[in-house]
């Protein structure tokens, strides 16, 4: 290799040498420059420590200045104005919360602002009036709301119907609901009845077919059982077509369970023909025949009306019937036949499942007839004929009234509720 070779290989490196040299000194300067731009002159007072020279720079654009609180220790007192961020500095995982034990600044309210920052920080936007629902003058503040689904079983019960649920956008007249659908329902050999909820008094309540109660929650039972029978598959299916109907017509939606409906209707039935019992106690003559007027008499001092059925009835303090009775023979009484009507016997009649407490009342059934029987010369007897001896009486008493209502109870149909009234209607 010659010198002039050496030579250029000498200048060669020396020429990469310089450059790589030169390079490194513009990056010191670069970094020296950057640190005196971006170093922080100031104590951040968020993290109440000074500012440390060795911090990385920040390099992300932030309006200025910024307050940002977590969760404010002591500013519950003052809630207005509120000032709202117009660009908002999203989180980010560098950011730390201020600790508790740090004193937050307290946030500057101007009246009369300055002359505007730039870029400008936040605006002052009034606060809103809270929201205050409508509520009609005859309903109470501190009334409790009711869900749609807290119905009283004392009114529908869904062991007991078939229970249609609605919701209405707009009021309805329950008159009008009522009467909509009355050509196809009348057609049903089981009972159908209309609960709406009150606004008013916030109660569900059972409609009448001249109720002027305006709805908007609507409940439509079909009775699946009463002494008929249980409910038919024709039954079934007028009743649902006709509840389609209707909430067509009121633009809601019908809600109907999907249970097995005649299979439940079945059962209903099966338990209700164990339990269904009429107690009758047979009063007749020793001799002459009773007369129509002291019968008249001994009913009504004992405290039992006189009804259109023909029969007298004795109802307790809530207006439930309690037993009735009525003429052995066939002729029915009325106030006019009482004044020249004899009869060789009456009949003092319970019904079982719907009556309250009903070994007690059979009690009181038993005094009275046997009053009636000391006054008339009269015999108590059975379906045969036969005297009822004390010892007869209790055991009905006990075996066919007692029994039976404990085995109501124990299905969770109290003999006389309002379920057991329709049940056994």
């Amino acid at each position: 290799m010659t010198e002039l070779q050496l030579g250029l290989i000498g200048l060669g490196a020396t020429a990469v040498v310089g450059v790589f040299g030169y390079n490194k000194w513009q990056e010191y300067r670069q970094r020296k420059l950057a640190q005196a731009v971006l170093k922080p002159h100031h104590a951040d007072i968020l993290l109440g420590d000074e500012a440390k020279p060795s911090s990385p720079p920040v390099t992300a654009e932030r309006s200025e200045p910024e307050i940002r609180v977590e969760a404010p220790a002591q500013q519950d007192e003052r809630v207005e104005p509120v000032f709202v961020d117009l660009h908002p500095t999203m989180p980010s995982e560098d950011m730390i919360a201020a600790p508790a034990d740090i004193q937050m600044p307290e946030i500057p309210v101007f009246d009369t602002p300055a002359a505007p920052l730039e870029p400008p920080i936040a605006a002052q936007v009034p606060v809103p009036e809270p929201m205050v629902a409508q509520v009609p003058a005859d309903i109470p503040d501190d009334a409790p709301e009711i869900p749609a689904g807290a119905l009283p079983a004392e009114l529908l019960d869904p062991r007991l119907e078939f229970i249609v649920a609605m919701e209405l956008v707009e009021p309805v007249l329950a008159m009008d609901v009522i009467h909509s659908q009355r050509p196809a329902l009348v057609r049903l050999n089981k009972p159908v009845h209309w609960v709406g909820f009150n606004e008013r008094n916030r109660e569900w309540e059972r409609l009448s077919p001249d109720s002027e109660l305006k709805l908007r929650r609507l409940r439509v039972g079909l009775q699946l059982v009463n002494r008929q029978g249980p409910l038919s598959d024709g039954d079934m299916t007028i009743f649902t077509n006709a509840m389609n109907a209707l909430a067509d017509e009121l633009m809601a939606v019908a809600d109907m369970p999907s249970s097995r409906v005649l299979d439940q209707a079945a059962e209903i039935d099966q338990f209700c023909a164990a339990v269904d019992l009429e107690i009758g106690l047979n009063l007749v003559s020793r001799g002459s025949a009773f007369s129509g007027t002291k019968i008249r008499a001994l009913a009504e001092a004992a405290g039992m009306v006189l009804g259109l059925g023909g029969v007298f009835t004795r109802y307790d303090d809530n207006g439930r019937v309690l037993f009735s009775l009525q003429n052995y023979e066939s002729t029915q009484f009325s106030a006019e036949s009482l004044r020249t009507l004899t009869t060789h016997g009456l009949t003092f009649l319970l019904d079982v499942p719907r009556v309250d407490h009903g070994e007690r009342t059979f009690m009181q059934m038993t005094e009275i007839a046997k009053r009636f029987a000391e006054t008339l010369n009269g015999a108590l007897v059975d379906d045969n004929r036969q005297p009822l001896s004390e010892s007869q009486l209790d055991h009905i008493r006990r075996e066919f009234i007692g029994k039976p209502q404990a085995t109501m109870a124990s299905y969770g149909l109290i003999a006389g509720s309002p379920q057991a009234l329709r049940l056994f209607s």
